[in-house]
Parts: structure tokens; C-alpha cells; sequence
């Protein structure tokens, strides 16, 4: 069956714009770190964050970290975003849980068009029917010869089980729905999201960055206010390739 994206912010460092002006002025003052979290108020600190941003000094972006929960993608979704190697995931396995009636991403343009959508869901039935199949037989194959091997009837069940269903998940389709918890420090959001909400992002990695982006911008709004594609703060790097949508992405992410 079809299923939705759904992103939470479940986690992040408190106090995170503070922390990281702390850790950016520390670099410049003789002072201790306790005495200029005193003297950091929300004014000073948003505008030392402006001025660091400005001069391209990111590391002390790198002290803070955000955690967030994502639901109803594709495993198309997840092989692009584990490519952001400075980061955390825990991932549901296929091999360890059994896909009973799993859920599937659609790509919109082929819910469009209603024959490529029949076909593509036939094709997500028939992908259920041979995971199905394959696991039951090699299940009952897998618990007879552990049984065999003086295994007791619920250990080769058990045993069994994770055994078949880690060769029957080979079947299983891109589409198939997934879900991860991730962690990444606040540079390499930033990264990801110049990457991923640009237009020339996959579109469904594209919806996730957005999503982040507005979540991120909701509890760290002077660190996270260019967060988005290239052209929200400057010429679109892409020349002849741009989508020449600067205007409509800008207004999308609310910047003036």
C-alpha cells in the first residue's frame, strides 16, 4: 500500500545558536568559556553567528547536532541520504523484520499516468508474492535441517526465520517503505540541504530536504535562514543547467 513521508525532529543540542557563538568568540577572546555564556544574550549571539556565517568560519557550527526520525520513504530515498558521510543512521532492517504487506513509495509522475500506476503497483503485488513464497519455502527447508542438526523446534524456527528472510528481501523493490533515524551536526545539514532541495535533486530526497529545512529553521533560525539551495544567497552555480527558478525557490524558503 502507498505511504506517506512523515519527519520529526525528535532530538537536538540545547541552546544550539548559543553554543556555537560560545565556541566561535572562544577562538578570539581570553576569556573563559563560562564568562561568554554570561555575556551572550539572543542579540549578541545572532548577530556574532551573522558575522561568523558571513566570513565562511563554519567549524564551531560543527558543536551542535540535530536527530530526526523519517518515515514513509523508499529505500531510493535511503541510498541517497546514507551518501552524507558525516552522520549517524539506524536503519530498519530487512534482514532481521519480516516485510508482511509492506508499503511502497509512488513516484508522482507515474501516479499520473493511471496505466504506468496499475502496472506499477501489479508490480509491487507480484514483488510481495515472490518475498512471501521464497521466505515460507526456505523457512520450512532452513527449520528442518536445524532441526536435524539438534536445534530444538522453537530455536530452528527462530533461527530459520532470519535466515530465509535475509535471501527472500532480494526481491524486494526500491520502492519498498523504510525507516531511519539520522544525526548530523549542523554544517553538514547545511551541506545537505544545498545538495538536496535544489531542483536538481531527486524529487522525493527533495521533499525531505525541505521538510528538514523548515523543522531546522523553527529551533535555529540564524544558523538555518540560508539553509536551502545555492540560489537563496547567491547566483545559481549551475550556469546553462539552472533551472532558472530562483524567484519561486526563494519565496518558497522565505527569503526577502
Amino acid at each position: 500500500m502507498k505511504t506517506n513521508l512523515q519527519v520529526s525532529l525528535i532530538a537536538y543540542t540545547p541552546d544550539a545558536e548559543k553554543i556555537i557563538a560560545a565556541a566561535a568568540k572562544l577562538c578570539y577572546s581570553n576569556a573563559g568559556t563560562d564568562e561568554i555564556m554570561e555575556n551572550l544574550d539572543k542579540a549578541s549571539t545572532d548577530k556574532f553567528l551573522n558575522m561568523i556565517i558571513s566570513m565562511g568560519h563554519m567549524s564551531p557550527i560543527e558543536h551542535v547536532s540535530f536527530t530526526f526520525a523519517v518515515q514513509g520513504v523508499s529505500r531510493t530515498l535511503t541510498h541517497q541520504l546514507v551518501r552524507h558521510r558525516v552522520a549517524s543512521y539506524s536503519q530498519k532492517s530487512q534482514r532481521y523484520v519480516r516485510e508482511g504487506q509492506f508499503e511502497y513509495i509512488i513516484p508522482p509522475e507515474i501516479e499520473k499516468e493511471s496505466k504506468a500506476a496499475e502496472i506499477f503497483i501489479k508490480s509491487m503485488q507480484d514483488a510481495q508474492k515472490a518475498y512471501d513464497e521464497i521466505a515460507d519455502m526456505l523457512k520450512t527447508k532452513y527449520e528442518q535441517e536445524l532441526i536435524e542438526q539438534g536445534k530444538s523446534e522453537k530455536a530452528a524456527k527462530s533461527a530459520a526465520e532470519k535466515k530465509a528472510i535475509e535471501d527472500a528481501r532480494y526481491v524486494l523493490p526500491n520502492a519498498c517503505e523504510t525507516k531511519i533515524v539520522f544525526t548530523m551536526n549542523a554544517r553538514e545539514l547545511l551541506h545537505f540541504a544545498r545538495l538536496r532541495s535544489c531542483e536538481r535533486a531527486q524529487w522525493e530526497i527533495r521533499q525531505l530536504a525541505q521538510e528538514i529545512i523548515k523543522q531546522l529553521k523553527a529551533v535555529a533560525p540564524t544558523v538555518f535562514k540560508y539553509a536551502g539551495p545555492p540560489c537563496l544567497s547567491g547566483a545559481c552555480p549551475e550556469g546553462k543547467m539552472s533551472c532558472g527558478k530562483m524567484a519561486e525557490k526563494r519565496k518558497l524558503f522565505n527569503i526577502e
